[in-house]
């Protein structure tokens, strides 16, 4: 059966795009331009109520029915568990790949974003607020360049979860004021997965379709009075 994939062009949309090439599993892609707003239609907001993308639609959920999913956590866990790879079965390796999974969602993601935010899209530069993100972000790079020198991949030995929703918010350290080059584990680890066949497919789905930078409408609706209206 084929996936029904809403998302775009962005770091959390290509975790997705990868774990679908990485699984070799069939998939209808459903441009959400989230610059236009369609993340807030409401044929999206009923398979992704908090309006993010990227989210899917299985016609074979557990029970044999349809199951949608948003956010990019739940849904590369619910594949791995699906299809039995690229997260363990072993428990020390499971709740290693699970933890790093997590520092990923609830920090690296996050704080990246921010960064990115401050040093890239605000209207004006805020001392405060740049100078917060850019320091974090280099502080989880080097999180994450200490572990890639104890281990080949997030998790241990083996390639999982934890590097597929890790390694697209890594693409561009420069953006976030993140030196590579000071980066070396960093370095071997990224470019070892940019290296893999489904990771260089994934990253190319809906790539086409985005442009660079955005107009007063797009801003508005990402970063302005339309991102937070109730619907």
């Amino acid at each position: 059966m084929t996936i029904e994939l809403y998302s775009w062009a962005t770091p959390n949309g290509h975790k997705v795009h990868i774990m679908l090439e990485e699984l070799g599993l069939a998939y209808n892609v459903h441009p959400i331009n989230i610059g236009a707003g369609d993340q807030f239609k409401p044929e999206f907001l009923k398979i992704s109520p908090n309006n993010k993308m990227p989210a899917i639609v299985d016609p074979e959920g557990p029970d044999g029915k349809p199951i949608s999913l948003f956010e990019s956590g739940a849904i590369l866990i619910y594949l791995a568990e699906k299809h039995g790879k690229l997260l363990s079965n072993e428990p020390r390796e499971r709740y290693t790949t699970l933890q790093w999974l997590m520092w990923q969602m609830g920090g690296l993601g996050p704080m990246l974003g921010q960064a990115h935010h401050f040093r890239n899209y605000a209207p004006e530069r805020i001392e405060y607020a740049y100078n917060r993100y850019t320091n974090e972000a280099n502080r989880l790079y080097g999180v994450l360049d200490k572990r890639l020198g104890e281990t080949r991949f997030l998790a241990g030995d083996n390639y999982s979860i934890a590097d597929i929703a890790a390694w697209p918010w890594m693409r561009r350290p420069e953006n976030q004021g993140v030196d590579r080059d000071a980066l070396p584990n960093y370095k071997r680890w990224f470019e070892e997965i940019a290296a893999r066949p489904a990771v260089e497919r994934g990253v190319k789905v809906l790539e086409d379709l985005r442009s660079e930078g955005f107009d007063d409408k797009a801003r508005d609706i990402l970063f302005g009075a339309g991102q937070y209206a109730r619907r």
